[in-house]
């Protein structure tokens, strides 16, 4: 897989992640924050908890599923990216939660497993 065909796909599953999480009662606040530390992929209030949401998208099982995909390093950083979002935003929340959005599409299939609390 190219680098385009990785971002049509990475895009495919953040509007899936969306979607998803909007039938839930989630309110989207940001999508695709960039700082100096990365990129988050959804901010999202549910009821009083603001929930930064990292989506993994992968069309097959070869390298481990997509929620494994997710390094200690990948976690600094959208840790790191959710202080410096919570630094310039003016948002009433009680509370932050890191969510994960893992989407596996196969053929015509799809699964998509939401890990609330995933780090």
């Amino acid at each position: 897989m190219n680098k385009f065909q990785k971002t049509v796909l990475g895009r495919k599953g953040e509007e899936m992640a969306v979607a998803y999480l909007m039938d839930r009662g989630y309110r989207i606040l940001k999508r695709n924050y960039y700082t100096r530390y990365g990129e988050l992929d959804i901010i999202c209030m549910h009821k009083n908890i603001l929930v930064f949401v990292e989506v993994r998208t992968k069309t097959n099982l070869n390298y481990g599923l997509p929620e494994e995909s997710i390094t200690k390093s990948k976690i600094k950083h959208l840790r790191k990216a959710a202080l410096v979002y919570l630094g310039n935003g003016r948002i009433s929340y009680e509370e932050i939660r890191f969510d994960v959005i893992a989407i596996l599409i196969t053929g015509d299939n799809t699964r998509i497993s939401h890990i609330p609390n995933a780090f």
